[in-house]
């Protein structure tokens, strides 16, 4: 088709059409028919989606517009255009968002015996309790940092949790205004629980905790107020393939760079005073559009604890445990069904037991001679790389393909590498300049009429756990031409060679 035809309207903004399937996780939010804590989880992943969003997403847009980028993407949007669409809707969504938490989240919950509480709302003995915990657990821990000409503004990590204190000193008969930070620590619980034996589940915020004794870490000074806010940082991994003798090693220094990039978001309580607002603002080189004023807690990702704590039936979903496949129950020898058909796997509606049994049969097998798998994110689910140590325990062939840059797992996917290549699994990083994004497994089995290639290929990670949240599709086989295609797959991967057409599978980008 002639590409005249395509017009921009025949396209969507990826950043556009993301945050409006963001848009959607906050629906579930605000979808009365939905259980309480299911709702509250629903408003966590927002947030967190979001960060992600920023780090990234946002990060990329404006360094094209700090390199002057004014080219026009297919859907007719220069990077100008895209980043005041994306925070006119980012707006919108955030207000939305906490107007769900105000009006509908935080008063529901608290009918349900959870509620946040503030200082001056406990009693006596629990303002006690409080006090006492602040001293023992708290203020050990805290370090105020003043803001003065001896005292730069400090380099505040990446999503940290951070109060703006402003001070007013005295001398000379004088009185002048100075700003301090404290940094909310994050080796601390976000929620303080209250001691309690009837089974309400009464919390504190840890930094409404803090702001009420900062006079503890300010002697002699008169606090006029503090704030709460949180800077978004970007978090791209910017490493050059081509340049660096050492990927694993590329990795990690630039994991160290992560959380101090350039700031792209600044989220402020929203009674922060404006001109505080904007001396942040400043401080951070960022402009109004890149402040989001937030009317509830900031970085709601940890009270995703209150919802998975509380058991109470009545407020989530009844729990679903998802059965074994049909062709696969009562079957104990995994290659013998699959020998008799193709099996294909729909989760989370089907166990992933499935491919974790697949995977610890061929580690055990004495038949199996090699095991080729991807790694993309395993989660903290052991039985994977544990099976793939075994198997070389056993006297198999392993390799492992393990992508370091998988966003946001490079650190857990560093350490599965280490320790796999300690157990002797041969591990690849993967293809100068790609990601491999592939999910597939390789088994080479000796059957008692002749070598045989089983293999399983994937939608979704190798995650049990995400495996019985996210919808994905599995396929095992042991089909002569999936079993030569998977195999010049990992040949292409782990070797030198040049791609070669495949029988039955697609490869990107090839």
């Amino acid at each position: 088709m002639p590409t005249t035809l395509y017009k921009p309207e025949h396209f969507l903004n990826r950043e556009l059409s993301w945050l409006e399937f963001n848009q959607r996780v906050l629906d579930e939010a605000l979808n009365e028919e939905n259980p309480l804590l299911e709702r509250l989880k629903f408003f966590c992943i927002v947030s967190s989606n979001l960060d992600e969003f920023f780090e990234v997403r946002v990060a990329g847009i404006k360094q094209q517009i700090e390199a002057g980028s004014t080219a026009r993407a297919p859907d007719g949007l220069t990077p100008v255009e895209t980043f005041r669409a994306i925070t006119a809707r980012v707006h919108r969504m955030v207000a939305d968002q906490y107007a769900c938490w105000q009006k509908q989240l935080l008063p529901q919950l608290a009918r349900n015996g959870i509620r946040f509480l503030k200082f001056d709302e406990l009693d006596e003995a629990d303002q006690r309790w409080a006090e006492n915990f602040f001293r023992s657990e708290v203020q050990p821990v805290l370090t105020p940092l003043a803001i003065d000409p001896a005292h730069p503004f400090p380099q505040l990590l990446n999503r940290t949790l951070n109060l703006i204190v402003q001070l007013e000193t005295a001398g000379n008969g004088k009185s002048a205004r100075r700003l301090a930070v404290v940094q909310v620590p994050r080796v601390l619980p976000r929620l303080v629980r209250l001691p309690r034996t009837d089974g309400r589940q009464d919390c504190m915020f840890l930094d409404q905790l803090i702001g009420q004794f900062l006079g503890e870490l300010f002697p002699g000074l008169t606090i006029t107020g503090h704030w709460l806010f949180r800077v978004t940082r970007n978090s791209e991994l910017y490493i050059d393939d081509e340049e660096v003798l050492n990927l694993l090693s590329a990795v990690e220094n630039e994991l160290q760079n992560r959380r101090k990039g350039d700031a792209v978001r600044l989220e402020v309580a929203r009674d922060c005073p404006a001109e505080l607002r904007a001396d942040l603002l400043n401080r951070l080189r960022l402009g109004e559009a890149d402040l989001y004023e937030i009317d509830g807690p900031l970085s709601p990702a940890r009270l995703m604890s209150i919802a998975e704590e509380n058991q109470s039936p009545e407020l989530r979903h009844p729990p679903f445990i998802a059965p074994i496949c049909r062709a696969l129950r009562d079957q104990p020898d995994i290659f013998f069904a699959i020998r008799q058909r193709d099996i294909l796997l729909n989760h989370p509606y089907e166990s992933f037991e499935s491919v974790v049994n697949f995977l610890q049969q061929s580690a055990k097998d004495p038949r199996v001679l090699a095991i080729k798998q991807t790694l993309y994110r395993t989660g903290g689910d052991p039985r994977i790389t544990g099976a793939l140590m075994e198997a070389v325990k056993n006297g198999k062939q392993v390799t492992a393909v393990v992508e370091l840059r998988a966003r946001f797992d490079e650190a857990n996917n560093i350490q599965w590498a280490r320790q796999l290549e300690e157990a002797g699994v041969h591990v690849v990083y993967g293809l100068v300049g790609y990601k491999i994004h592939a999910k597939a497994l390789l088994v080479v089995r000796r059957d008692e009429d002749a070598i045989r290639r089983y293999v399983h290929f994937a939608t979704g990670n190798y995650n049990p756990s995400t495996a019985k949240t996210y919808t994905d599709t599995g396929l095992l086989s042991c089909h002569p031409d999936l079993g030569e295609d998977a195999t010049n797959l990992f040949n292409l991967i782990t070797g030198m060679c040049q791609f070669r057409p495949m029988r039955r599978l697609m490869v990107a980008p090839f």
